[in-house]
């Protein structure tokens, strides 16, 4: 296209006011503006394309389409009319759109660097990989410039990657890939650094690794700039793989001559030690030890090695580093580990850990530096151990509460490690409760002494004693742990939320206040306590489960709304964001990102904590609309949820939940292991299924049609019923085998630690009768298809079992409504008791009375035809006087009555727990051992969950009322 140089197109001029309006987020004027400029000139296709933007923003999806499309036959070429189409498909969310759009651009403008470079990105968007390489390479012959030549080739790569069938990526996709840029080192046209690198990950994945090492060390491997080290590591991941472990040894040796503190090459160092000792290598007799120099093939010369760093490091007159003594105590730990003797010629464990704590104590790495370490101790060991650290902390005189404290924060920050090295060795878990009750009051003390180093901090700041604070509240959790005292625990909310009005940042207090909350049952204070954290991207991946696991549960449901939201929002986005991360990374040569992009966009995909917010969301969703807002066909065709899809990847499900999150310093036996993180994958996989299929059955139940003609077998599999209820049966098996999984694990009673990951919902479904409940409910829809076949004149028995089943239910739901009763909320002893367990099993009444009463809707369209014809019949057949009620219309009638009934009496116990609540006096209640401060903070700790217990009656009760108006409809 020719260049338009410094005269403005008069369209510009014309459309600026649309853009404007379009950028103020002002739709409606840009439409009319638009509309305008048409009237005037026809012809303006990017008028046209702005109108439709802005019908796209205004949820007129379709006329924005079509007039997109308009355009799009005319296959414009003019940039503004593309640009606007690009982002009117992208906003759509219809990318291929955008590619077809610059296909025929470039047909008709054949040498335009432009198009030919947009085209390219659009297939990137769609990951079209094939064709991004014919189009990188129809850029290179247009203009010959090296980037676009390695665009081809990366989309070889990227072929390779995502090929199913991994013989095809190695015998042609990468070979060919690696034979393009062979062609550019002979002819000597490699510039860029990121063109090595290419090349360097085509040979990786081909496994020649020889030949990679060759590239690194020859002349190309000098291109390598843009990271420090760059050349070393890619050498010392080759040596590793190729297992040349006197190269590795030696190259280690090497940098850790010039950098002692670089803690990466320590772990390369041992590891190619002890593989010598294994393999009995011994040096040549004469020349080099190995093309990177000498090798230390003895633990003697090893131990020498790391000696001589640490006596560099305590001849300096400056700071030392803490790289060579960790490589002491690392060593020390590898050479106990295999049993060698030289153990001992590296020093005692407790006094190397002590120098350790004399010269780095005052870190705050030093606890995560020691805490790796500490099984070199003796069990005998610990306490002696704990005492010599104490007597290196600077503290000054005892005061008025019998506790000495540090002068400045170097002594506070010794004390603290002191005291979190206790806690890691079990020293405060073995103490009795007057114990325990007595280190909190020095922990609080050191807590609020220290608060005077940081009187000038600024709000986002941590305050320096603020790990006295939440060592307090675990050690006030174990309190209520092993007593059952919840009063232990409103102590510790009351703690952590003096530490949150001084340091209004700390992410770990509002984790730790957020996991109590819902303990105790309340989710109203855990919705803001989230928000503060402000998770961020990757975030709500790995630490949305703490929201969403309690939300619905504790009878929340907007709130629970809003938690799916945080993570779907960002789960959705994700989708977008990456196509652009891809295209920024070929614009500007990153290519050994493109394939973390791709990974880090499956793992999303196939997040587990993806799965579980979109099923909850649209079981959430028809909880509390489906026939209150809109009918239940309607909600699932308005989700457009398939019952014979299922688009959960099981085999490939991933656990991205970042289990660590909390800060804990519980000894190793208290913390999680691996074998509990297989099962808390297992239970929630199963949880999953179960209400995967729970969604599915009641999609299932929304698709069957009710049309009289249905009784005609072949009409039924014409209309597609056939397929329905051979996917209806197919699911209930599948439902009643989970169960029967879920219930052997539910047997098992797994425990997990504190600050593990959260049981599932899983053991209260089962033992409140909620899912038994909803599978019987489910199961009905088969019998009633039966009898819709059938008719009610030839169906006595038929219509007794669907009878025997409608009092069935009626019984469970009964059972499960008693599991709801007692007090949610009471005063003994003068001390607040919480029973959470009481409020689950409500909402899981909710969720049962739900599905029955769609099952009971289903069930009134198919008896009012079949009631209809059978008074038509009887009209005729009058004179044989016989007009009893059919046995299924009178077990439907007693069964409306029922639901009415216990629908009623669980609004009476809503109401009469409201009352009680309301009417508890939190301020009456006594709090031993609080300062007035301090008791301030646990008494508006207690009037949150008070707050919290009575919204979550208000939504139960309001969604009650609304499910109770929809009995009306059941006449038939």
């Amino acid at each position: 296209m020719a260049a338009r140089g410094h005269v403005q197109d008069p369209n510009d001029r014309r459309l600026r006011p649309i853009y404007d309006y379009l950028d103020n987020g002002n739709n409606k004027m840009a439409i009319q503006q638009a509309d305008k400029l048409l009237k005037k000139h026809k012809d303006l296709h990017c008028a046209k394309v702005l109108k439709a933007i802005g019908l796209q923003r205004t949820g007129k999806q379709d006329e924005a389409f079509s007039l997109a499309q308009e355009v799009s036959t005319l296959e414009p070429t003019d940039d503004n009319s593309l640009q606007a189409l690009t982002i009117l498909y992208r906003e759509m969310h219809r990318p291929e759109l955008v590619a077809k759009l610059y296909e025929a651009a470039v047909k008709k403008v054949p040498l335009s660097e432009e198009y030919h470079s947009h085209l390219f990105m659009a297939y990137a968007r769609v990951g079209e990989y094939k064709k991004m390489q014919q189009a990188g390479m129809a850029l290179y012959k247009i203009v010959p410039k090296n980037p676009y030549y390695f665009w081809s080739v990366m989309s070889l790569v990227m072929q390779a990657i995502s090929a199913q069938d991994e013989k095809l990526a190695q015998t042609m996709f990468l070979p060919l890939a690696e034979r393009m840029v062979e062609k550019m080192v002979k002819e000597e046209k490699i510039e860029a650094e990121a063109e090595v690198q290419l090349y360097f990950m085509i040979l990786e994945r081909l496994g020649k690794c020889v030949e990679a090492l060759e590239v690194i060390r020859g002349p190309l491997g000098e291109k390598l700039t843009s990271e420090l080290q760059s050349r070393e590591n890619k050498c010392m991941m080759l040596y590793q793989r190729l297992q040349r472990w006197p190269e590795c040894n030696a190259l280690a040796h090497k940098l850790l001559l010039k950098n002692p503190d670089d803690w990466q090459f320590y772990p390369a160092y041992f590891d190619s030690l002890f593989h010598l000792i294994d393999q009995s290598w011994s040096p040549p007799a004469e020349g080099e030890h190995c093309s990177e120099g000498s090798v230390h093939h003895t633990i003697a010369e090893v131990v020498r090695f790391v000696e001589e760093r640490i006596k560099g490091e305590e001849g300096k007159e400056s700071r030392s580093l803490r790289g060579p003594f960790l490589a002491r105590l690392e060593l020390m730990h590898r050479l106990r580990e295999r049993g060698c003797p030289e153990e001992s010629t590296l020093g005692e464990p407790q006094e190397l850990m002590v120098q350790f704590f004399a010269k780095f104590g005052d870190k705050p790495c030093c606890i995560t530096d020691l805490k790796l370490y500490l099984h070199l101790l003796s069990p005998d060991q610990h306490v002696q151990f704990i005492n010599r650290l104490s007597e290196a902390v600077p503290l000054g005189e005892q005061g008025d509460e019998g506790f000495a404290f540090p002068d400045d924060t170097k002594g506070l920050q010794r004390h603290l490690c002191v005291c979190q090295l206790s806690r890691a060795l079990g020293l405060h878990h073995s103490l009795d409760r007057d114990g325990k009750l007595r280190l909190i009051a020095e922990l609080k003390a050191h807590y609020r002494h220290g608060l005077k180093f940081g009187e000038n901090a600024l709000k986002t700041e941590l305050q320096h004693s603020d790990m006295y604070c939440l060592m307090a509240a675990h050690v006030y959790v174990d309190l209520w742990r092993e007593t059952g005292d919840e009063a232990m625990v409103f102590q510790g909310l009351g703690v952590l939320q003096e530490g949150l009005s001084q340091s209004p940042s700390n992410a770990q207090f509002k984790l730790l206040l957020l996991l109590l909350y819902c303990h105790l049952g309340a989710f109203e204070p855990v919705v803001d306590l989230y928000s503060s954290l402000d998770a961020k991207h990757v975030q709500h991946d790995t630490i949305g489960f703490l929201l969403t696991r309690y939300a619905e549960s504790l009878g929340q449901f907007s709130a629970a709304s809003q938690s799916c939201n945080f993570s779907l929002r960002f789960f959705h986005s994700n989708q977008k964001d990456t196509s652009e991360y891809i295209i920024q990374a070929y614009k500007y040569g990153a290519f050994e990102k493109i394939p973390e992009f791709i990974a880090l966009r499956n793992r999303l995909n196939q997040s587990l904590h993806f799965a579980q917010v979109r099923t909850e969301r649209m079981l959430l969703d028809l909880f509390l609309e489906a026939d209150i807002v809109l009918s239940l066909e309607e909600s699932v065709k308005a989700m457009a949820l398939s019952a014979e899809e299922d688009d959960i990847p099981w085999d490939n499900m991933r656990d991205n939940r970042d289990l660590t999150v909390f800060t804990n310093w519980d000894p190793k036996e208290r913390q999680l292991t691996e074998e509990q993180r297989r099962r808390s994958l297992e239970e929630e996989t199963v949880w999953l299924k179960m209400r995967s299929l729970t969604l599915r059955l009641l999609a299932c139940l929304a698709g069957l049609e009710h049309s009289p003609s249905q009784s005609n077998s072949e009409t039924a599999t014409e209309n597609g019923v056939g397929d329905k209820t051979s996917t209806l049966g197919s699911l209930l098996s599948q439902l009643q085998h989970t169960l029967q999984a879920a219930t052997q694990i539910a047997e098992k009673r797994i425990q997990y630690p504190f600050l593990g990951p959260p049981s599932t919902r899983l053991a209260s479904a089962l033992s409140s009768g909620s899912c038994q409940c909803q599978a019987a409910a489910l199961q009905l829809s088969v019998d009633l298809q039966e009898l819709e076949a059938v008719g009610l004149d030839e169906s006595t028995e038929l219509q007794t079992q669907i009878c025997n089943s409608f009092k069935s239910l009626v019984v469970q739901l009964q059972d499960i409504l008693n599991k709801c009763k007692g007090d949610l909320l009471e005063t003994k002893d003068g001390k607040l008791k919480t029973h959470p367990s009481l409020l689950e099993n409500l909402t899981f009444f909710v969720e049962a009375v739900c599905i029955a009463l769609w099952m009971a809707s289903h069930c009134a369209k198919i008896l009012r035809p079949l009631k209809t014809s059978l008074q038509k019949k009887k009209k005729k057949k009058k004179k044989e006087g016989n007009t009893a009620m059919p046995v299924a219309v009178c077990g439907f009638q007693e069964l409306a009555g029922s639901l009415q009934d216990v629908i009623s009496q669980a609004l009476e116990h809503i109401k009469g727990q409201e009352t009680g609540i309301a009417a508890l006096k939190l301020a009456a209640l006594s709090l031993e051992g609080c300062a007035q401060e301090e008791a301030s903070f646990t008494k508006a700790a207690m009037d949150k969950v008070q707050s919290s217990y009575l919204r979550s009656l208000q939504e139960v009760g309001d969604l009650l009322k609304r499910r109770a108006e929809t009995i009306k409809n059941l006449k038939i």
